[in-house]
Formats: C-alpha cells, sequence, structure tokens
C-alpha cells in the first residue's frame, strides 16, 4: 500500500487510483454547408468556442460518466450535480464502481471544482468522514481530465479549442431535443495554449501526461451553441498497461442555481492519505 503526505496547500494525489486499481486487478458525414451555425464559420470554429457559449449560458446541472479499460476489464465512475461556467465552479456527487468480488464500492464522494483546485469530502483512505482533501490539479500528470473520476465540465470545452479534423455528423434527437453531432480530435498542447488563463496551467500538465496528446471527441450542440454532451477518449499507462478512458458530461437545466462553498481551512485534512 502507497502512503502519501497531502499537505493543506496542495500536493499531488492519486485520486481515482482506487478505480486504477479495479482495472489492474481484474485484469492482474454530413456536408459541411450544413454545419455552418448563425454567426458563420465552419465546425471547427463553432467547437472551439464551445467553452466561450457555456461561459455566457451562466450555469447548468450535470451528469457525468467514466469508464476506464484495461485487459478486457471495465468499470464506470458517475456523477451528477450542477457548474456555474460564470464563476467557474462546480459541485458533484461521484459514485465509485463495486469492486471485483461484486461488493458495494465506496461511499459517494462530493467533489468540488474549482480552477486549479479539486476538493472531495468522504474521500476514505484514512480521511475522517467531516474533513476535505484539497489537490493542487496543476500539480496532476492528467491536469485532472481523469484524475477526480469525473472530467471538470468547464475543463472539457475548453479542452475543445484545440479541435481540429471537425466533421459535422447531422442532427439527432437528445433527451428530447434536436441538438448537431460533430466529432474530431483535439490536441491538448494546443488547447492548453489557447484556453482562459484559469484552465491554462492544468492542460499544460495534461499535455505531458497522457499516452497521447491527440484525443478524440463528439461533442453535441444545441441551437445556442450550447454543449449539450460531449465525450473524450483518452489513454494513458498505468503499471506497464494502457488505460483507455472515455469521459462523457452531459449538461440540461441551463440557468438552474448552482451553489458551491468551498470549505474553510480548519475543515482542510492536512495528515497522510493512502491511495
Amino acid at each position: 500500500m502507497v502512503v502519501q503526505e497531502h499537505r493543506r496547500r496542495g500536493g499531488a494525489f492519486a485520486v481515482a487510483a482506487a478505480v486504477v486499481g479495479v482495472v489492474a486487478t481484474s485484469a492482474c458525414s454530413g456536408a459541411g454547408a450544413a454545419a455552418e451555425n448563425r454567426s458563420g464559420g465552419g465546425p471547427a470554429d463553432e467547437v472551439r468556442r464551445a467553452a466561450d457559449t457555456l461561459t455566457e449560458a451562466g450555469s447548468s446541472k450535470a451528469r457525468t460518466s467514466m469508464e476506464m479499460a484495461a485487459g478486457g476489464t471495465r468499470v464506470t465512475i458517475r456523477g451528477e450535480g450542477g457548474y456555474d461556467f460564470a464563476r467557474r465552479m462546480g459541485r458533484l456527487r461521484v459514485v465509485l464502481p463495486k469492486d471485483p468480488a461484486g461488493a458495494d464500492g465506496h461511499e459517494p464522494i462530493t467533489e468540488l471544482l474549482t480552477p486549479g483546485a479539486l476538493y472531495m469530502k468522504n474521500r476514505g483512505a484514512g480521511v475522517p468522514a467531516d474533513k476535505w482533501v484539497r489537490v493542487d490539479t496543476t500539480t496532476l500528470d492528467d491536469g485532472n481530465l481523469v484524475t477526480g473520476g469525473a472530467t471538470d465540465p468547464l475543463a472539457a470545452a475548453e479542452l475543445l479549442r484545440g479541435a481540429q479534423d471537425v466533421t459535422y455528423v447531422g442532427e439527432v434527437e437528445l433527451a428530447g431535443r434536436r441538438v448537431r453531432h460533430f466529432k474530431g480530435t483535439t490536441d491538448i498542447g494546443r488547447a492548453a495554449r489557447a484556453a482562459e488563463p484559469h484552465a491554462r496551467a492544468s492542460l499544460a500538465a495534461a499535455a505531458k501526461g497522457f499516452t497521447r496528446d491527440v484525443v478524440p471527441f463528439d461533442v453535441y450542440l444545441d441551437d445556442e451553441g450550447r454543449v449539450r454532451k460531449v465525450r473524450h477518449r483518452f489513454s494513458f499507462a498505468n503499471q506497464g498497461r494502457t488505460v483507455a478512458v472515455t469521459s462523457t458530461t452531459v449538461l440540461f437545466d441551463f440557468g438552474a442555481r448552482v451553489v458551491v462553498r468551498l470549505p474553510d481551512e480548519r475543515d482542510i485534512y492536512s495528515g497522510k492519505v493512502r491511495a
């Protein structure tokens, strides 16, 4: 068992280590003209504007899922909550999968997503139930695109700023609403350079941590250009194995009230955390 010391003011911490361990243990095109949006430009331009459009939208509710696969074994982490895009803060309740023996997994984890930091409550691994763990996401190899078990919804949109080879697939129905489906790839390094300051450092860290910098994606935009669903397919190395991660974020109820209160300093755990 690995023991890491986590201090009040940051330090790298493998939040998803338990889930990656589960995987390792179990394994021991449509016409281009149709894609042009009302404000002009081609499909790549509209996809690259997705983060700006979400900021303008203000807030929404969110559902997330993250599927990890290695050696023929798949596990899925699910989350639900809301995100305030104007304040760049979100709150998710993340549910980890059952262990390989079929027993119930960890109790749900509450996560607060902020620029440069991830806060977790009910983390387990020796952390008191009433305490929070704070992680500096700029020190994580993946910039917290994967580590927390859910991709920060605004970071997922910022990642699209590096979109290339974008194809308009066509209109589909999603949750009773007509949306436009685009697919392509994004370059993490390029996205980091184009990102807003709040996301730049974390994406720059991610550009160094994944097996491949080029990430395939599918994104579904509504008539206002807002992301309704986005799916990224990442790949990283873990103990000599390549782990494939599919991260999906679904956004709905735009304008919903989202309350995110950061914990007091005295409520942040400063002891040792077992990964």
